[in-house]
């Protein structure tokens, strides 16, 4: 008895110290095929926990070889259709990150389990135990329990449950008011809310916490966009956080479809002393923007950190980071800037939201505000299109009018308004450096959205003229429309999108002329002395940038003198090399030989028509007299006198004419008095018959003459 006894105690230290160490973890799932088809829907189950590094080991050489991490306990039914459920799921996971100063480790991994259609079940990771350093729950026990839901959602489709991501420690300072937002997404864009994790009465119908509910004292809880607000008042202790993410088909629904659990750390430190404040995560993207990742594409982003107090660094990261993604060792490419370089190739069976947090830890120990961003894997983000050619995907470029108010750019997908305020569109004057107006493009009425297109309309136009201007673009100005709305890259560059205002100061030359009475000063606009500069523009302006200099003749007279100032222009070029230019000038040049082709065509087509036409009028109107005339200027046989020097024929045509004439006339004139005797009225139709009929026979008449002379 006594050495059973002996033999207990001897275990308990033992299971002590192998089982003090989750931090914290959250399950979801996603169909295969959202569509119903059959009887039955696969889902991919997705585990994600954490744990004390020193009980389950992770290094770089791990993640790059997918090994796994945790025990490997089962996940259990414990609600629901618990007779579909098979029991050969485990808890080990693929390890994805580790940090060695705040002893700890994490991973994930996805398994396929297939289910009738219709039917709900509660599944869960249940076991022991929490560590010894929480504010509630020491040494507890865990549960973290999710809702898997087969039943076809009222718009014909299967569920997905939303997904959480978070780090899972998070270090914030005590005895003061934090507000920490979990990001949370729905890839059916569903109604989300956030609520503490329940020992009873909940939709699970099961203890959703175990011995950590309600673990962060006098914690506030935002249910809509799952933001906490609390203050640590114990230093260097634990505060275990359990949260449920459930969507909702709409907001007058009141019963979710699915139920994820969240799970994770708070540490309070108390006041380092000096400059205290903690480093910052400030780009490339901003907190909680949601990226389109195509499925096999190489993934780049940068995690950018800023420290603002003297000898400061950052010496370590905390991560939560999707399977696969691979973090660069920190770079300081400036003073007080630190970069952190992820890269990753999703794959097939991450399709849908992949979550990554990351935390900068200085070295004294203090970790900046968690930042996190979503992959939406399969799909893409809109990309804002270069500016290359007039009229193309931006107007206005180049030069422009001093009030013009209008600016569009276009996208390579339909975009929408962010669903987060602070996304700016900025305006920059790069003649004197400075910023001229900027709009917030999740509320501005200035900035609107309509397909592909982008639109900024200025109220007051703010343009100087002479003055150079250029764009910048925040990450998500452009937004896409699917469910967590896949943000555009931000955009920098000086160069994108640059314009420039007219200056009619220096486009003109001045004389002033003076007499002893009158001044007269005539202005005209340079033609012949400016060089096109291939900077294109959208408004017909020439783009110059002019350095204006003087030359004065003066001429003495007695009664006039004449002053002549003249403005000659030096013309300074820059060519950014992404456009292109067209003007209407180098139009018109190149119109000009194509123009010249179609009228040379034209009337080479037009011509003979034009002559067929005149001379079938000029048979209708005088050949019907012909045989008249010939017969009275011929009666009197002399040919001599028509063979003048203008008389078209020769004298040989000539005689042959005369001989035909003297053999037909008197014929002719014979038959046409029989057949219209005098004071005999002709009607419009035979007189067109009978002129129709001369008109053949003095053509065959002619055939006949041509015939014999050859």
């Amino acid at each position: 008895m006594n050495s059973r006894i002996f033999f207990g105690i001897l275990l308990l230290p033992i299971a002590f110290v192998l089982n003090s160490h989750f931090r914290g973890g959250t399950i979801t799932w996603r169909p295969l095929n959202n569509t119903p088809f059959g009887g039955t829907v696969t889902f991919l189950i997705r585990q994600r926990y954490s744990w004390r590094r020193s009980a389950a080991m992770c290094t770089d050489a791990t993640i790059a070889t997918l090994g796994y991490i945790g025990g490997a306990s089962l996940v259990v039914c414990v609600s629901g259709s618990c007779g579909y459920w098979t029991n050969n799921m485990y808890t080990n996971t693929h390890c994805t990150d580790f940090n060695i100063n705040l002893d700890v480790s994490s991973g994930e991994k996805y398994e396929a389990r297939t289910y009738p259609i219709n039917i709900g079940l509660s599944i869960g990771f249940l076991s022991c135990c929490w560590f010894a350093d929480l504010t509630k729950g020491a040494n507890g026990q865990w549960n973290v329990i999710n809702q898997i839901n087969s039943i076809v959602r009222p718009d014909g489709y299967i569920n997905t449950s939303p997904v959480a991501v978070t780090l899972p420690i998070i270090y914030k300072e005590t005895y003061i008011q934090h507000v920490h937002v979990v990001q949370m997404s729905d890839f059916d864009s569903d109604v989300l809310k956030c609520r503490w994790s329940a020992a009873f009465s909940n939709v699970n119908g099961y203890d959703e916490c175990a011995d950590v509910c309600l673990g962060v004292s006098g914690a506030q809880l935002l249910e809509e966009n799952c933001t906490l607000v609390f203050t640590l008042t114990t230093a260097a202790i634990y505060s275990a956080v359990a949260l449920q993410i459930e969507d909702f088909y709409n907001s007058a629904a009141t019963t979710p479809m699915s139920s994820v659990p969240l799970q994770f750390l708070f540490y309070g430190y108390g006041n380092p002393g000096g400059c205290s404040t903690p480093p910052a995560i400030i780009g490339n993207r901003p907190n909680r923007a949601c990226i389109g990742t195509p499925i096999g594409s190489n993934v780049t982003e940068y995690v950018i950190v800023q420290v603002y107090c003297a000898g400061k660094t950052i010496i370590d990261f905390i991560t939560s980071t999707p399977v696969g993604m691979t973090k660069s060792t920190i770079l300081n490419p400036s003073p007080g800037i630190y970069e952190l370089i992820l890269s990753w190739v999703p794959t097939a069976d991450q399709l849908g939201p992949q979550g990554f947090c990351a935390g900068a830890i200085d070295n004294t120990q203090i970790q900046s505000n968690q930042w996190c961003i979503t992959f939406l894997v399969g799909f893409d983000s809109p990309d804002i299109i270069r500016p290359k050619l007039v009229q193309g995907s931006a107007s206005p470029i180049g030069t422009i009018f001093q009030y013009h108010s209008i600016f569009s750019i276009q996208t390579t997908r339909s975009v929408s308004r962010p669903t987060r305020n602070y996304t700016f569109i900025s305006f920059y004057d790069s003649t004197t450096k400075t910023l001229v107006q900027k709009f917030d493009c999740g509320w501005a009425p200035e900035v609107t959205y309509t397909g592909l297109t982008t639109v900024v309309k200025f109220t007051n136009p703010p343009w100087i003229p002479g003055h150079f201007y250029y764009v910048t673009f925040d990450s998500g100005v452009a937004s896409g429309t699917d469910f967590c709305h896949p943000e555009s890259a931000p955009v920098t560059d000086p160069t994108f999108w640059t314009f420039n205002i007219w200056n009619p100061a220096v486009s003109s030359t001045t004389t002033t002329t003076t007499t002893p009475f009158t001044t007269v000063t005539v202005t005209t606009r340079l033609t012949s002395t400016t060089t096109i500069n291939t900077l294109l523009t959208t408004t017909g302006i020439v783009v110059t940038s002019t350095i204006p200099s003087t030359t004065t003749t003066s001429t003495t007279s007695t009664t006039t003198s004449v002053t002549t100032a003249t403005t000659t222009t030096k013309v300074t070029v820059t060519t950014p090399s992404t456009v292109a230019v067209i003007y209407a000038t180098n139009m018109e040049d190149l119109c000009k030989q194509p123009i010249l082709i179609l009228t040379v065509a034209g009337m080479a087509v037009i011509a003979p028509v034009h002559i067929l036409v005149i001379r079938t009028v000029a048979q209708r109107i005088v050949r019907p007299t012909l045989s008249f005339v010939r017969a009275e200027s011929r009666t009197d046989a002399e040919a001599g006198s028509v063979a003048s020097g203008n008389d078209a024929f020769s004298k040989k045509e000539h005689a042959e004419e005369t001989r035909w004439a003297r053999r037909h006339d008197a014929e002719q004139i014979a038959k046409y008095r029989s057949e219209h005797p005098a004071g005999a009225k002709v009607s419009p139709q035979q007189r067109l018959a009978d002129l129709e009929n001369e008109k053949r026979r003095i053509e065959q008449e002619i055939a006949d003459l041509k015939r014999q002379q050859r």
